[in-house]
């Protein structure tokens, strides 16, 4: 039974993946809300702030044997480069891209011993496209492309593949926030995007069950695009 680990499960995203993978075997979810990750009745959780301390998640997915990690722990900020300090730049890339690397070190030692292994990493469709006064967001999530393609020739003869799901404008809470911290409304966003809506978090969710079945095998390195058009243009 696949052992499967979903960061930042503690609310949007994540929480709607871990309920999609409850068919799929044992699920384990971390997050910075404890009550909120006991809450998914899931077989075990960790509390952990990547942005501190993602060493205690690394043990973790060591001693639960970590066939599937999906990573989803993200962190938006929506600012002027001239007005970030280092230690507000140094956060969102620990958080987006230094933290998922670990984890994906600690857990691809186990996943090379059983020949399997599936990684999913959640990107943004900023990191494919680039979103002005969001720079160290976009810059983070375009380093998980690089990693993801760079990992998927190294992991290959493994039996691990990697891939990373980039979404739009997704209807959570973060997605939301995002709205009223930048310069637009919801309206004139959904004007830029192609299919005049925000994505579900539950499509996201089955892509991301599909890239771990055994169907999808031949799918690594993959940057996945799940934006409603928004990357093609307007």
């Amino acid at each position: 039974m696949h052992k499967i680990l979903i960061t930042g499960a503690s609310k949007g995203i994540g929480r709607v993946i871990a309920e999609e993978m409850k068919s799929c075997g044992e699920i384990f979810v971390s997050g910075r809300n404890e009550e909120a990750l006991k809450t998914i009745n899931a077989n075990g959780y960790c509390v952990c702030d990547l942005s501190q301390n993602p060493k205690v998640l690394g043990e973790f997915i060591t001693e639960n044997k970590i066939d599937i990690l999906i990573n989803n722990a993200g962190e938006y900020v929506y600012s002027e480069i001239d007005k970030m300090d280092f230690e507000s730049i140094e956060r969102i890339h620990k958080t987006n891209l230094i933290s998922p690397a670990y984890l994906i070190s600690k857990a691809v030692p186990y996943m090379k011993q059983i020949a399997f292994g599936r990684i999913i990493n959640i990107g943004s469709i900023s990191g494919v496209m680039g979103e002005a006064s969001a720079s160290t967001y976009s810059s983070s999530k375009a380093g998980l492309l690089g990693l993801t393609k760079a990992l998927a020739l190294e992991l290959a003869e493994y039996g691990i593949t990697i891939n990373t799901i980039n979404p739009g404008w997704v209807d959570t809470e973060l997605g939301l926030n995002s709205i009223e911290e930048s310069e637009f409304s919801k309206e004139e966003i959904l004007d830029c995007i192609p299919q005049r809506r925000f994505v579900k978090p539950e499509e996201i969710a089955k892509l991301a069950k599909y890239l771990m079945s055994e169907d999808a095998k031949g799918i690594t390195g993959q940057g996945i695009n799940l934006c409603a058009g928004l990357s093609v243009g307007i």
